[in-house]
């Protein structure tokens, strides 16, 4: 088929594989008729699993290797010893042309280090980051970078909201995103000097960006913007954060429709509405964290994840493919480059 959508899968990553692998690839298929599945892990595990859904008659083709990599495997280790494990040759088959995409559950560190050397950064970044869609009360937002970067400098974070721009074109489906910077208040004298200096170069850029400043803590889960972007550290505590406090919310939910008899039957009314928030809260629906900047995609889905989860992330990564991501971050990164190259000249003169 020539509009085949070819998709490298990990079938050997997460709390649950291989079960939630297989599954979550039939599920996929359902939404996308024309993926195509090379599946990297233990033949003698993946093919039962395979054969007994349906839905992957004739598009899966089973690559074996007995090596995997485990959740305790230091990024340096990976790097050494799993050249011929499943998370390392799914990603291979990205470099080699053979998939669009990769996907999945493994180590996030060792994925991440494996990324990074066989597909290397596209021109003009300096670092990949870690972007994942968040619910709001406006309905979706992107976030980067969540954890791959603990320091960043300013270029680091104009890089990220170009890419985080990107993505929100592209996978989010907005034409003209908002792009705001994480800080300690919106006020342009406050926070680090790097992101004030983030600020004022985006501000000052001839690129397409719909930039509206800085925002606050609270404004991640308002919607205020459709990116946010801040350094590593900042932004793998505030995405905890969100998870906690979604947590939380759930379970005082739960506590108070099971207090008393009274409750209870309130809940028998409420049921309905009750589902809807537990949807909209669903973190399998978010699932999937993209590696943003790499010369090529990588989608990393949350290890504990179920079937459902594990779908939501390849659909995430086929998006990107179908979409085009790629090569329009390449155009923007060279618009970005083109536009420094004008400033230094001009400072020159």
């Amino acid at each position: 088929m020539a509009d085949r959508l070819t998709i490298s899968l990990d079938g050997m990553g997460g709390d649950h594989a291989p079960d939630i692998v297989v599954t979550g690839a039939a599920i996929a298929r359902e939404r996308l008729p024309n993926a195509y599945f090379l599946l990297y892990g233990d033949e003698a595990r993946l093919r039962p699993l395979v054969e007994a859904q349906p839905l992957l008659s004739g598009c899966v083709e089973i690559r074996h290797t007995d090596k995997a990599i485990s959740n305790d495997d230091k990024p340096s280790a990976a790097l050494r010893n799993g050249k011929q494990s499943s998370m390392r040759l799914a990603i291979d088959a990205v470099k080699a042309g053979e998939a669009s995409c990769a996907v999945s559950a493994g180590n996030t560190g060792a994925l991440m280090a494996m990324a990074m050397f066989g597909l290397r950064t596209l021109p003009g970044i300096d670092r990949p980051a870690i972007c994942s869609v968040l619910p709001t009360m406006r309905g979706e937002s992107c976030m980067l970078d969540l954890g791959a970067n603990v320091e960043c400098g300013a270029e680091n974070l104009v890089q990220f909201a170009v890419m985080g721009e990107v993505f929100a074109r592209t996978v989010l489906g907005l034409a003209k995103p908002t792009i705001g910077l994480l800080n300690i208040g919106v006020e342009d004298l406050k926070g680090k000097e790097e992101v004030k200096t983030a600020a004022n170069t985006i501000r000052n850029s001839n690129l397409p960006i719909e930039f509206k400043g800085f925002v606050e803590g609270d404004d991640i889960s308002k919607g205020t913007v459709d990116v946010i972007v801040t350094d590593g550290f900042t932004g793998n505590v505030a995405l905890k954060t969100v998870e906690g406090t979604s947590k939380l919310i759930s379970t005082f939910i739960r506590e108070t429709f099971q207090s008393s008899l009274l409750a209870k039957i309130g809940y028998l009314f409420a049921s309905r509405s009750i589902d809807k928030l537990r949807l909209r809260l669903d973190p399998r629906r978010y699932n999937g964290a993209v590696f943003l900047g790499l010369n090529g995609i990588v989608v990393k889905s949350h290890g504990g994840t179920d079937g459902i989860g594990f779908a939501n992330a390849i659909g995430v990564a086929a998006d990107m493919a179908v979409h085009g991501f790629i090569d329009a971050m390449k155009a923007d990164f060279e618009s970005l480059q083109a536009d420094s190259q004008a400033v230094r000249e001009a400072a020159a003169q």
